[in-house]
């Protein structure tokens, strides 16, 4: 028995007066309106209407039974329709967690503009390194980036691909030298961000050529902007993502090198619990990441 269904055909009984007009009212079969009613008063172990050929009425039981039912259905439909808002209109709250670095260079100067695009909705916006349990933890969407993103019953949309770069300050190149080949980053004070897929082995391509080049070095730390601030100290050269030294290569705090050569690349998804019923706040959300970040068009994957 589904109880639900026997539920609603019990109160249309009820309230249409017979078997017949229930039937018709829930377009099911006269057969299937007995079966509920049967089902659900040998569930309740108790008469709930008295039925002759002509005639249909509530048992004692039946109307203090028929008083519970029918609040419960209305306070389910109130509930149903109370989500309306929900799905048409983004508001609520919504729970991201995003890595810290490229949030405050490429996301966050845009979220007053999203906020103030959508009043009704109100954003935490929780940011750290760390890979989270969306689900556990109660977030809605997660920003992840990831050289190969880990299988997962999560939906991934891709957002962007973040492009690496060795560099260093002019200062540091002028002491040590400027390395010709990756394979000279073996000789070099490396900055390692802990955090990344390929802490101790850069890689890099030029045509069909592979090169993995172990380096080692006198600092590691887990935040992209201590490894940007080391280089501009001139403490080491390091790979990482263009986006974060754009401006001082542009400005010359920091040059690059090995520049025919294509070092790994990370791809930065928006990671969510499901592809069905996907609300409109989180719909919003999704929109604005992809107008922010996107890098061309978008893949999406399990």
């Amino acid at each position: 028995m589904d109880h639900l269904t026997a539920l609603t055909v019990f109160r249309q009984v009820v309230e249409r007066g017979s078997f017949a007009e229930a039937s018709r009212r829930l377009g099911l079969s006269p057969a299937a309106v007995s079966k509920n009613i049967s089902e659900l008063e040998a569930h309740l172990a108790a008469r709930l209407l008295h039925r002759t050929t002509r005639r249909m009425s509530l048992t004692e039981a039946g109307s203090l039974y028929y008083a519970q039912v029918a609040r419960i259905l209305d306070d389910l439909a109130e509930a149903d329709r109370s989500l309306g808002p929900l799905q048409d209109v983004p508001s609520g709250t919504l729970r991201v967690s995003a890595p810290v670095t490229l949030t405050l260079m490429g996301l966050s100067a845009a979220v007053p503009r999203f906020l103030d695009r959508h009043p009704d909705l109100a954003l935490d916006l929780n940011l750290e390194d760390r890979r989270i349990d969306i689900v556990k933890e109660g977030y809605d969407l997660a920003i992840r980036g990831s050289d190969k993103l880990e299988d997962s019953s999560l939906i991934a949309r891709k957002l962007m691909t973040l492009h690496h770069v060795v560099c260093a300050s002019p200062g540091y190149f002028e002491r040590f030298g400027v390395p010709a080949e990756p394979a000279d980053l073996q000789r070099h004070n490396c900055v390692k961000f802990t955090l990344s897929g390929h802490v101790d082995e850069w890689e890099f391509r030029r045509d069909d050529r592979v090169v993995r080049v172990p380096v080692a070095g006198r600092y590691r730390v887990s935040s992209s902007l201590a490894v940007r601030d080391a280089l501009r100290a001139g403490v080491g050269l390091s790979l990482i993502p263009k986006l974060y030294v754009r401006e001082d290569l542009e400005q010359g705090r920091l040059r690059s090198v090995l520049d025919d050569w294509s070092p790994v690349e990370t791809r930065v998804y928006a990671v969510y619990p499901s592809r069905r019923f996907v609300d409109a706040k989180l719909r919003a959300f999704l929109d604005f990441l992809v107008d922010e970040l996107s890098d061309g068009p978008v893949s999406a994957g399990g």
